[in-house]
């Protein structure tokens, strides 16, 4: 295999040989099946050694922050009180022991060891920590009948291709984590013993159902000094990461399928009734019996978000949604009904806003089949490359863009694609008074400063709102032409694509000049550019794969849309109109998702830090991910996705961090009813498949061939509840 400029992994493809199909049962028939030699022991034990990592970033606190930066229901509750007396630096790093006590016990695992009798007594006294605890041996004897029933034999498996994809190299692309430089630590290795045996138990934290455990850490939140510029909001996840189980809300229920739940979900999946009282006159959301609706409104869009979507199209006609305007992001985005509409005009929105007073707007976008994150302009940068969205969206979201040398206007500026528009629908714009005036003024100033070009200002009569439409430049002649360099133009070594724990500041970047440069030339319009190798990759360098760059983009396309067709949409009986929100947990190209493209889904493209820096390829072609590091808990709600797909990366996970937590995380974002597909070596199909039997899983699919496999799990509704 070629090996590129940046390759991190050596590794050789192995040729396709004799498959073997192993279809799990509740109780096997042994003695027909005794002769499978080559089948995927449910009880395979595995010493597991984990070696951990984590991250830190050093804080930049404006000397002269904003008042306008103050959230005034962010205020941690004062009778929040830890009961662990343990030393300050435990519980600055994990959550305290009365929001977290549940980590999973692995017999001698000394990361637990020391503070086991500090927890055993809340243990005992608390009614919420049930414990499911299963191993081989038990599922083997105690399998109930109905599991049975969902174990199937799917004959396509052997179609699957599940070797074409098994190493990866970085080929000419670096890594997020090298992009990034951030400082990292090696931890203790850590042997998990006893593997066969899994303790499960319910986590005991004040959010319940909705817990998420880098921005619900009470103990790190504690110790932020300030919070004027949303610290508060920001990540801060535990050291270890919780391997305990998300509670269900009481009656909640299989979501509704989509397009009826962008109208439409249960009250009991999201019981939370605040944003129904304070923006139920805005058509945000509204409570009817055993249901919440949502009209489709929004503060800027009362009158439903199709009119005010298809108003920007009228006063800039050249923004061309679905053609040239293909991936954008929504800032504050609400209950995400912008981006929900916008499915109908063949846009794909990124939308995120804070876990804040705006109680659960993020989860109930989500709960509709809706694209969102969690996510506050705080003071690092997003978890975004530069140069991608090809626009961006803001009604009256809140951030106060033209303070501080404009730092968080100037974020967007990284994230906008030259020729990019940024649409910003708020008060400043429409409204006269001496506070909205004076925004204006810094708006229209910082903006120019910028090279902005203001190209629309328009009224929306219905709504009685209006908004100004900029477009970020193309070239650097205004740059260049400016008579005071302020905002100033980063420094040379300043990579903008570099994003994890790297803090905002207040630069530009120069726009690309060169042709082969990403950024130089605006993508094909969609549907063209999903399918073609975008223009900045070169034949002369190695793709992931190690062919040239362009034929390995393809390669990999033509790979998963046969895999797609000819093995998951009928090989693995899952009905996939029930599916909506799907994540692709290791996304190299994007292929996964772009196969996927005639299904009423969306994928979350997730790039890993330490896999090739990737994901700019994927928005070029139209679609949209994050970057994350998944030894940490993911930026989202709970029971978030219909389906989690994870190609090869459980193996490269477990070099680095516990599986056992990253399983709970997959439990934790993973819908009841939801499905896994993993693809791995076999020792880690086997690893996983005993984690899922333990969880009472239902095993749909469990497939191997010269040492890969292939397997899929289903989450069962029953057990979890």
């Amino acid at each position: 295999m070629a090996q590129g400029k940046y390759s991190r992994v050596d590794g050789k493809k192995s040729s396709c040989s004799t498959a073997t199909i192993v279809v799990v049962f509740g109780v096997c028939l042994i003695g027909v099946w005794m002769f499978m030699s080559t089948s995927v022991a449910p009880g395979q034990n595995q010493d597991l050694p984990a070696q951990h990592s984590k991250t830190e970033s050093k804080a930049k606190v404006s000397t002269n922050p904003s008042p306008l930066f103050e959230d005034n229901s962010g205020d941690l509750p004062e009778d929040e009180k830890t009961s662990n007396e343990e030393e300050p630096s435990k519980i600055e790093a994990e959550n305290t022991n009365d929001e977290e006590p549940t980590s999973r016990n692995t017999g001698d695992d000394s990361s637990s060891s020391q503070s086991d009798k500090s927890k055993s007594e809340d243990d005992l006294n608390s009614d919420t920590n049930e414990t499911l605890k299963s191993n081989s041996e038990v599922d083997k004897q105690e399998k109930k009948p109905e599991n049975d029933k969902k174990t199937e034999s799917f004959p396509a498996a052997d179609q699957s291709e599940i070797l074409n994809e098994s190493r990866t190299e970085n080929g000419a692309f670096s890594t997020q984590a090298a992009e990034s430089a951030s400082e990292k630590e090696s931890r203790q290795p850590d042997v998990l013993k006893n593997e066969d045996g899994y303790e499960w138990k319910t986590c005991n934290v004040t959010t319940g159902p909705d817990f998420i455990p880098c921005l619900d850490n009470i103990g790190a939140l504690r110790k932020i000094r300030t919070t004027l510029h949303y610290e508060h909001r920001e990540r801060h996840c535990p050291v270890e990461s919780p391997t305990c189980l998300v509670p269900l809300p009481q009656g909640y229920k299989t979501p509704i399928k989509w397009p009826r739940s962008r109208d439409q979900i249960w009250y009991n999946n999201v019981p939370r009734t605040k944003l129904a009282e304070v923006k139920g006159h805005q058509n945000w959301v509204k409570v009817t019996g055993e249901y919440l609706s949502f009209p489709g409104g929004g503060t800027q869009f009362k009158n439903g978000a199709l009119h005010y979507i298809d108003h920007i199209k009228k006063s800039l006609p050249d923004i061309k949604w679905g053609k040239r305007t293909r991936v954008i992001l929504d800032v504050g985005c609400g209950v995400a009904s912008f981006g929900g509409y916008l499915f109908e005009r063949d846009v794909i929105t990124m939308s995120f806003a804070p876990k804040d007073e705006h109680e659960a707007q993020v989860q109930f976008a989500l709960e509709r089949g809706i694209p969102a994150i969690s996510a506050v302009m705080g003071t690092q940068r997003l978890p975004f490359p530069s140069k991608i969205f090809d626009a961006i969206h803001c009604a009256r979201c809140r951030v106060p863009w033209h303070i501080e040398g404009g730092k968080l206007l100037l974020e967007l500026n990284r994230l906008l694609r030259p020729g990019g528009y940024f649409i910003w629908s708020a008060t400043p714009v429409y409204q006269n008074n001496t506070e909205d005036s004076e925004i204006w003024k810094a708006m229209s100033k910082l903006t120019k400063a910028m090279c902005w070009e203001l190209v629309v200002i328009y009224s929306d009569k219905l709504n009685q709102v209006g908004a100004a439409i900029y477009k970020k430049p193309t070239s650097n002649e205004c740059y260049d032409n400016r008579q005071q360099n302020d905002p100033p133009i980063c420094e040379t070594n300043d990579d903008p694509d570099a994003i994890w724990n790297v803090e905002l500041e207040a630069c530009m970047h120069k726009a690309p000049v060169d042709e082969s440069i990403r950024g130089t030339k605006w993508p094909k319009t969609w549907p063209q550019r999903l399918e073609s190798p975008p223009y900045w990759l070169k034949a002369t360098e190695s793709g992931v794969y190690g062919k040239p760059a362009p034929e390995d983009f393809t390669a990999d396309y033509e790979h998963w849309k046969r895999v797609v067709s000819k093995s998951y949409l009928n090989g693995l009986g899952i009905d996939w109109s029930s599916i909506r929100n799907i994540m692709d947990m290791r996304s190299i190209y994007g292929g996964f998702a772009a196969a996927l493209k005639d299904l009423n889904v969306w994928v979350m493209n997730v790039v890993p830090l330490d896999s090739p820096d990737t994901l700019p390829i994927i928005y070029e072609r139209g679609l949209f991910g994050i970057y994350h590091n998944w030894c940490e808990s993911f930026s989202t709600y709970p029971r978030s996705y219909d389906l989690l797909h994870a190609d090869h990366l459980f193996s490269d996970l477990k070099k680095r961090c516990k599986l056992a937590s990253v399983i709970a995380e997959v439990d934790r974002i993973l819908r009841p009813e939801g499905k896994l597909i993993v693809r791995d070596n076999v020792e880690t199909i086997a690893e996983v498949e005993n984690m899922a039997k333990s969880l009472h899983w239902n095993v749909r699919l469990s497939y191997n061939k010269d040492n890969e496999g292939l397997l899929c799990v289903e989450k069962n509704i029953m057990e979890t509840n």
